[in-house]
């Protein structure tokens, strides 16, 4: 009996890695690419990608659509590629100007999963995960990301942003001030207008760096999933992005551009069923 529940097991655990493999070496593979997915998420013959150029989650270097560089330009085009159809960067330094883009203006966009978008976009799962923080004058009493919710605190956040939705709904005390930008919160903190501007810790990272007296508080507030969000309608579309990201996070295209990017602190996102 012992011999025979030993052969069992070892017949299950070669089956349980032959399964491991496949399904890996299946989510490695890129997808076939259907002729509706392909006419929904290029209807002009070229894949335009939206993109926040002002923020380095997305685009690192802006420029010409050949020298533009970024995670997500890395995504886009590869992206494009698969599809057989030429990368057209759209630009947004506004994210409220990229969200309304979803009426016609781009195809697919790399942006925050936030549950109040799904009403007009869909998306795929995560590729990266990114924390949120404040940053704060080097000689502020905000420590800590708990320490921001006091009576009299101001906090600077972009009209709807991932941040400004989680705030609205979660902060107890303090009052949200919306500027149309992170650089329009950093004159207000630099006015004392604001106490603290609150943003993804890579954006206030390179912030910080650039502006001498400023200090990014330990912790994050809460991560946002940086995903593709595909325009309402188009269902084959919405589907072949989520296998496109699966197979992206899968074949290593997101760590290189994670490498690529040079940006600390991130990592590639956990695999997902679709």
């Amino acid at each position: 009996m012992n011999t025979l529940h030993s052969s069992m097991l070892g017949a299950i655990r070669t089956a349980v890695t032959l399964l491991t493999v496949t399904l890996l070496a299946a989510c490695a593979a890129a997808p076939t690419v259907p002729p509706a997915a392909r006419s929904e998420l290029a209807p002009t013959g070229k894949l335009r990608v939206g993109l926040l150029v002002t923020n380095p989650v997305y685009v690192t270097k802006d420029g010409e659509a050949a020298a533009i560089q970024g995670i997500a330009v890395d995504l886009g085009r590869e992206l494009a590629k698969q599809l057989g159809v030429p990368f057209e960067p759209v630009r947004y330094r506004n994210l409220a100007k990229l969200l309304d883009g979803a009426k016609g203006d781009w195809d697919v966009a790399f942006i925050g999963f936030e549950p109040t978008r799904a009403a007009y976009m869909d998306f795929t799962a995560p590729y990266i995960e990114v924390g949120n923080s404040y940053l704060v004058p080097a000689a502020s009493s905000i420590r800590s990301v708990g320490d921001a919710d006091r009576k009299g605190v101001r906090i600077a956040a972009t009209p709807r942003s991932a941040q400004d939705v989680f705030l609205s709904r979660n902060l107890k005390q303090a009052e949200i001030v919306r500027p149309a930008s992170i650089a329009a919160g950093l004159d207000l903190l630099a006015a004392s207008k604001v106490h603290a501007v609150v943003g993804n810790r890579v954006t206030l990272t390179d912030w910080a760096s650039k502006k001498p007296g400023l200090r990014l508080v330990e912790g994050s507030i809460f991560n946002v999933g940086q995903a593709i969000a595909v325009a309402k309608g188009r269902p084959a579309g919405t589907a072949y992005a989520k296998r496109f990201i699966e197979y992206a996070k899968a074949s290593g295209l997101v760590q290189q551009a994670i490498e690529r990017s040079r940006l600390q602190g991130l990592s590639v996102a956990a695999a997902s069923a679709y």
